[in-house]
């Protein structure tokens, strides 16, 4: 027993083996899951020492000290020497609110120095050198929604002024809805005036305002704006509050002109250099990119000058000025053009070699592609068909046989209309004489107008003015009845009966399932799509462009700095819009964003309105830093590869809409208006970017219906689908089904008034409707228009028709 005990003990065959332990969710459990067990040499020594429970605590506390500092390095850059100045936009929500006590109440600070601007903006500039900062404020109306949208594209906050009784009236409403839907940067609520109420009244009506804003901005605090003492607490809440950023101005370098000189070129009055000053924004800003002027265009830039600051906080003391001067306010005007004379630089210059190309589409060769000599084989063919289809024609005496080839027959040109006619990429039959009517009373409403210059108006024509605006009301009744149609069938359209259904819809084809059945997206590409650019990987590219963005210091003017930029081929018109207190803001492109490609939007319908909207009517787009109007397709957001085109804009559910646009690297959101016909521009839906993708499939459907005229087990004789034999054996091939969910096809025809016998999984019941499905890839319509006309104030709509009212025939 102690010789057994002394030796070692050898495990036999038999020995239990027991299950090695699960390590769980922790480190290295999805590495042991696919390979097995990970030896311990595998793991690297930081891994091991990122397990140590001090060292993660270690590391999240120094992340979040870091993310602390970047946000009060950027609060104190903003507004002080180094950073430019802080940009208050000030809009006014209500028509009674008090513009001009409030801005003199905010220029009423102590040891301040107020400089208005130049040109026709109406702003001014505060600098406080005790407080160490500046501001530039500039105001806008609610009414005007382009101004209101292109300051809050490059505003540091905005600065909403109520009135103390309402708050903010329907335009202000309507515009509120537009700046959440672009992106609402850092705000500020104040409230000036109601000091007339009675005390107990003015508490009340405080209440009530509070109450009232809460749906629209939950956690705001409202400043009133009625002593000095009270601006200065705002001024403080301005330039403390942390910033709110907004993606698509951050990644590009952006400026808002303070001053602008246009100087004619040789050749043309109406084309020259625009020089602006401004403040750089955002990113380092390259002389080498493009430049897109907002509402105007893409330019190149042939000059970066270095002007002295105007906005200094240690301005030049002139002599006999008093320093202890409370408030001062100067005007730059005068001499301003003589100093940057006298101190401009010339930061950098343009490179041939390196600067971006404005070229936005691509030129197609109409050679590309073409065959070489047919063979004399094909030559044979080629005759032998003009021989095949030769036809006789009732010519004039005399014609030549060239001659006689261009005389078309009635009948054949009526058939050729229907083999041509785009009704089928629009919509139905009805739409076009839809368009042929509003033609004839536009060209009514133009002869009138024309008779209107020659001839005094007299009263007696206000009765058919009425009459014109209750035909736009029967068309929005027309539009309404049309929605509501395509909701209770849709895509069914009529069998016509004086063209063949194989001729109507020859460029349809039927599918075995519409989500699996395959689809190449480069076939029957339109003409159109030689003309666009596309990337092999659009992801890729975005994601390598914004790290490159992020790591790599571009050469150019930094943000902060006083620049003039020498802008290349502008139109003068650009100077007269800012010369009329437009604003004018600039933002330069990345690389591939002045090039046109097929872009996609999920947006969604906005609650205030609820107007039919059609596929292919044109629209105005506010995308990121552009607007321009095109006529866009509507189809269904859905993570397979065919999308199911919308004909109407559905208030129910989020819709992609796809145009031929510039190309924008996302995030950037999106807003759609529609123009009304007094020149108003409503907004429609809202939403943002989703990709720039010219091979995503948009499927337009179209349903044939028919109806169970005999029925027996399993068959059934269909009729009205089809009105003669041919059409049928066409459609064979094409799967059935029914709206009650039976599937079938057709086993053959029956007489030649277009009967069948189709054949079904079970037995249809009498009030069944029998349904073929047609597929056929639309495209979208080359109609981008850079140029969007200004709009009229916007006033709410009182004609628009509910549409529980629309009742159906």
């Amino acid at each position: 027993m102690v010789m057994a005990a002394a030796g070692a003990h050898r495990p036999g065959p038999l020995k239990q083996q027991n299950k090695a332990h699960k390590g769980g969710k922790h480190s290295g459990s999805s590495q042991r899951r696919a390979g097995g067990r990970v030896p311990v040499k595998a793991q690297p020594r930081r891994r091991l020492r990122d397990l140590n429970r001090v060292d993660r605590r270690h590391q999240a506390l120094q992340l979040r000290r870091q993310r602390k500092e970047a946000v009060l390095a950027e609060k104190r850059s903003l507004g002080t020497r180094d950073g430019p100045p802080h940009l208050v936009v000030v809009v006014l929500l209500h028509s009674r609110a008090a513009a001009h006590d409030s801005l003199r109440l905010l220029q009423s600070q102590d040891s301040a120095v107020v400089r208005a601007d130049e040109g026709g903006a109406g702003g001014f500039a505060l600098l406080c050198p005790r407080l160490k900062q500046r501001w530039r404020f500039l105001t806008a109306h609610a009414g005007d929604l382009h101004a209101v949208l292109d300051l809050a594209k490059v505003a540091d906050s905005l600065l909403f002024i109520l009135d103390p009784v309402d708050g903010w009236d329907s335009a202000g409403e309507y515009c509120l809805s537009c700046l959440f839907a672009q992106g609402l940067p850092s705000y500020a609520l104040a409230v000036p005036g109601g000091t007339d109420l009675p005390p107990k009244k003015r508490i009340d009506a405080r209440k009530k305002l509070s109450k009232s804003i809460e749906k629209r901005f939950p956690e705001a605090k409202l400043f009133p704006l009625n002593t000095e003492q009270e601006s200065s607490l705002l001024l403080r809440h301005l330039s403390s509050q942390k910033q709110r950023h907004l993606a698509f101005r951050d990644r590009r370098a952006h400026l808002l002109a303070r001053a602008a000189e246009f100087v004619p070129s040789q050749d043309s009055d109406l084309v020259g250099t625009l020089k602006v000053s401004g403040f750089v924004r955002g990113q380092t800003l390259s002389v080498n990119s493009l430049v897109h002027i907002v509402g105007h265009g893409d330019f190149q830039l042939s000059q970066v000058d270095a002007p002295p600051d105007p906005l200094s906080l240690n301005p030049r003391v002139v002599k006999g000025q008093k320093r202890s001067q409370d408030m001062e306010i100067q005007d730059d005007s005068g001499n301003g053009a003589d100093e940057m004379e006298e101190d401009v630089k010339v930061l950098m210059k343009a490179d041939p070699s390196k600067q971006e190309s404005l070229q936005s589409e691509v030129v197609p060769d109409p050679m590309e592609g073409e065959q070489t000599w047919p063979t004399e084989e094909e030559l044979q063919e080629a005759e032998d068909s003009l021989k095949a289809n030769r036809r006789v024609v009732k010519v004039p005496k005399g014609t030549s046989k060239y001659q006689a080839a261009w005389i078309v027959d009635d009948g054949e040109e009526g058939s050729e209309k229907d083999d041509d006619d785009d009704e089928d990429d629009d919509m139905d039959d009805d739409l076009m004489e839809e368009a042929v009517s509003q033609e004839g009373e536009s060209s009514e409403e133009d002869a009138g107008e024309e008779e209107s210059e020659t001839m005094t108006v007299s009263e007696c024509l206000r009765d058919d003015q009425y009459d014109e605006k209750m035909e736009e009301d029967e068309q929005m009744l027309e539009r309404y009845k049309q929605e509501r149609m395509d909701e209770m069938f849709p895509d069914e359209v009529d069998t016509p009966r004086d063209v063949p259904a194989r001729v109507r819809f020859q460029k349809y084809r039927g599918l075995k399932s519409f989500r699996t059945s395959p689809w190449d997206p480069k076939e029957n590409l339109p003409r159109d799509y030689a003309r666009i650019f596309q990337f092999q990987d659009f992801s890729r590219t975005r994601k390598n462009l914004f790290r490159q963005i992020e790591k790599e210091e571009t050469e150019g003017a930094s943000v902060g700095w006083y620049v003039t930029l020498h802008v290349c081929n502008v139109p003068v018109s650009v100077m007269e819009s800012f010369k009329e207190g437009k604003p004018l803001v600039l933002f330069s492109l990345l690389p591939h964003e002045q090039k046109m490609s097929v872009l996609n939007f999920l947006v969604r319908r906005h609650p205030g309105n609820s107007e039919p909207v059609r596929a292919k009517e044109e629209l105005i787009f506010h995308c990121g830093f552009r607007r321009f109007r095109a006529s866009p397709l509507f189809s269904q957001h859905t993570s397979a590869d065919k999308h199911k085109l919308e004909r109407f804009l559905r208030p129910d559910a989020a819709l992609v809409v796809t145009v031929y646009a510039p190309i924008t690297f996302p995030p950037a959101s999106v807003l759609l208006f529609k123009q009304r016909s007094n020149g108003m521009h409503d907004l429609i839906a809202t939403g943002s970017l989703l990709s720039v993708d010219p091979d995503r499939i948009v499927i337009k459907r179209l349903v044939l219906s028919g109806h169970p005229f005999k029925i027996f087990t399993k068959t059934a004789v269909v009729r009205y689908m089809f009105f003669n034999r041919e059409d049928v054996m066409w459609f064979k091939p094409v799967e059935l089904r029914t709206k009650w969910g039976r599937r079938g096809h057709i086993k053959e025809p029956l007489g030649t008034h277009g009967h069948m016998k189709c054949h079904f999984d079970g037995q249809l019941k009498s009030q069944d409707t029998v349904l073929l499905n047609l597929y056929k890839r639309v495209f979208p319509k080359w109609t981008y228009d850079p140029h969007v006309p200004e709009p009229v104030p916007w006033v709410r709509s009182e004609s628009a028709l509910p549409e529980r009212e629309v009742e159906m025939e």
